[in-house]
Order: C-alpha cells, then structure tokens, then sequence
C-alpha cells in the first residue's frame, strides 16, 4: 500500500447542510413542501407505470417470438417435406430413364417428368407462401393487440 503523505493529502469536503441548518428556526414554506410532495408523488406513478408498460412490452414480446419460433419451425418442416418430396421423384425419374429402350420413351419420360416436377413445385411454392403469410399474420397479432391495449390506456 503506498503511504500517504498528510501535508500533500487533500482534505475531505464536509457535505452541504439542509437550508434549514443555514437559517436555524427558518422553515421551508408550505407551498413549497406540497410542492415537493407532489411532484414526488406524481414521479413515484410515472415510475409505476413506466414499469408496467416495460412488463407488457416485455411479455409481448415473449409471446411474439414463441410465436414465431414455432411458425419458423413449422416452415422449416414444410420445406424439409419439399425436399423430400422433389428427391423421391428425381429418383423415380432416374429409375424410369435407365429402364427406357428408346430415345422416344426418354423424351416422353422427361416431359412427364417434367409438367409433374413443375405442377409439384407450383403447389409448393403456394403452400409455402400460404405458411409464410400465416407465420406473418399469428406473430403480428400480439404486437397489434399489444398495440391497441397501450392506446386505450393513453386514451
């Protein structure tokens, strides 16, 4: 530990007295008293309804990401599902192109193939684009009620 030297050490400050202290037998006026109580009554009700707003946004904001975390998951799967699907008819599609004989048979096996594989990706593309809209939709609705609670409170 260093040691301190006492000519070069700073004396401490000696904290501010109340008013009251300055002026012995003086009083704050009333007005002035009620003034202070006020405010810092009405500060204490700002403060609870700040934390209030703070635990609502806080829980509303749980409540959306849960929501969109399983509409996440859900797509996910849908596309896992897709996948699947288009691996399974490429692999149909190979199977049936080594058993054709002719170039006629090839030609009409990847023509078949083909309208199949783009009427498939056609409805995968809408029920996709349904989930992502309904994904949208159900993690939105917290906010937008959340929303609308804090407005009627205000108003």
């Amino acid at each position: 530990m260093p040691e301190i030297n006492p000519q070069t050490a700073k004396p401490k400050s000696k904290p501010t007295p109340p008013p009251t202290a300055l002026f012995p037998g003086t009083e704050a006026p009333a007005a002035f008293r009620d003034l202070a109580e006020r405010s810092l009554s009405q500060a204490k009700d700002n403060y609870e309804k700040m934390k209030s707003a703070a635990e609502e946004a806080t829980g509303l904001l749980e409540e959306t990401y849960a929501t969109a975390s399983k509409g996440v998951a859900d797509y996910g799967l849908k596309l896992i599902e897709a996948a699947r699907a288009n691996t399974n008819a490429t692999f149909d599609y190979a199977a049936e192109l080594f058993g054709a004989k002719t170039i006629a048979e090839v030609v009409e096996i990847s023509s078949a193939h083909a309208r199949k594989q783009f009427e498939a990706l056609s409805a995968q593309s809408r029920e996709l684009a349904t989930l992502a809209q309904k994904v949208a939709t159900e993690a939105a609705e917290p906010i937008k009620e959340g929303m609308t609670r804090a407005a009627k409170k205000v108003a």
